[in-house]
């Protein structure tokens, strides 16, 4: 029988404790994957989640299940994984509220930058400022003289509700623009969009995925798009920076976290993965459909990217004031 040294006892235990603790890597995804979506069935992001998860879990060999956790502007679903064990299997599909929320919401039970490790972001979607076909604007350079002249009387926009990105790309837009906007806030995206379409409010800035079908029917006039390039789906919709807007360029995005401390070697399979899944055909297609385009990043760039999301959009909640009810 050989006796352990005193000397090396507690090497020893410690070594069994942090195997205890360490996620094991090895053969990762030995089970499935659930996908958190922090936004009802049938949305954007939804549609999105879907089309990557299914592409990505044919790639990993192990089932991704997407499940919807709506609420809070994301907040539920974001704090769930954040505190999830760091292992890989519980994954958020993440969307440009994530970046905007630690700025909104006064206290986040988590803290996105340090409770979430970016995975890979794999779309982004422009926005698309539109107006009712009723109104004299024909352009953005339209809407700008109309903005300058109002005096009293300022121009209206909708959007979703305070803290929506209707409202925070429309707030930028106007600072940029050197011009004042009313703010008309709604209780969801489809009675504000309902307000625009009736002639009631006459403009808002909506994701392309919601007002894409309504320009393409007739029934809102397209004046230009959120992106620093032309979108390839709308090639004829102008940039604000081409616009009179020269610095304006924001997009919403889609992308994958996992919870801080997993593991590098599981970040990475799930990165390549979902850079392979975006760049695939039929998921480029499918985003294409919602107006989107594929990006599949590395998880350093996404790192890089969702860094300067958060600093950009609190620069804006902070000038325009934007306070929640």
């Amino acid at each position: 029988m050989y006796r352990i040294s005193r000397a090396f006892a507690p090497i020893l235990l410690a070594g069994a404790l942090l195997a205890m603790t360490t996620p094991s890597v090895a053969g990762y995804p030995e089970k499935p994957i659930r996908l958190l979506v922090g936004f009802p069935a049938g949305g954007a992001s939804d549609v999105a989640a879907r089309a990557v998860a299914e592409k990505m879990s044919r790639l990993l060999g192990q089932p991704i299940v997407v499940e919807n956790k709506a609420g809070a502007a994301s907040n539920i679903a974001s704090d769930f994984v954040a505190k999830s064990p760091p292992d890989g299997y519980t994954v958020l599909f993440g969307t440009i509220s994530l970046a905007v929320n630690p700025s909104l919401y006064r206290s986040l039970s988590y803290d996105p930058l340090k409770d979430l490790a970016a995975v890979s972001q794999v779309a982004s979607t422009p926005f698309m400022l539109v107006t009712n076909t009723n109104t004299p604007y024909r352009s953005v350079a339209d809407l700008l003289a109309t903005a300058r002249q109002a005096g009293d009387k300022p121009l209206y926009f909708a959007s979703a509700g305070n803290g929506s990105g209707a409202h925070l790309f429309t707030e930028l837009f106007a600072e940029q623009a050197g011009i004042k906007l009313q703010h008309v806030p709604y209780r969801g995206a489809a009675p504000a969009m309902a307000d625009v379409l009736g002639g009631r409010v006459p403009i808002t800035f909506d994701n392309m995925v919601t007002t894409l079908p309504l320009v393409k029917s007739g029934q809102l006039r397209a004046l230009a798009i959120s992106t620093k390039t032309r979108s390839s789906v709308v090639p004829d919709v102008p940039t604000l920076a081409e616009s009179g807007v020269p610095d304006y360029d924001a997009t919403a995005w889609f992308g994958l976290f996992v919870s801080a401390g997993t593991p590098a070697e599981v970040v990475a399979t799930l990165s390549d993965a979902a850079r392979q899944a975006a760049q695939s055909p039929d998921v480029k297609a499918r985003l294409d459909s919602l107006g989107g385009e594929a990006i599949g990043s590395t998880a350093d760039e996404f790192d890089a990217f969702f860094k300067s999301e958060v600093a950009k959009w609190a620069q804006v909640v902070k000038r325009a004031n934007v306070q929640l009810d």
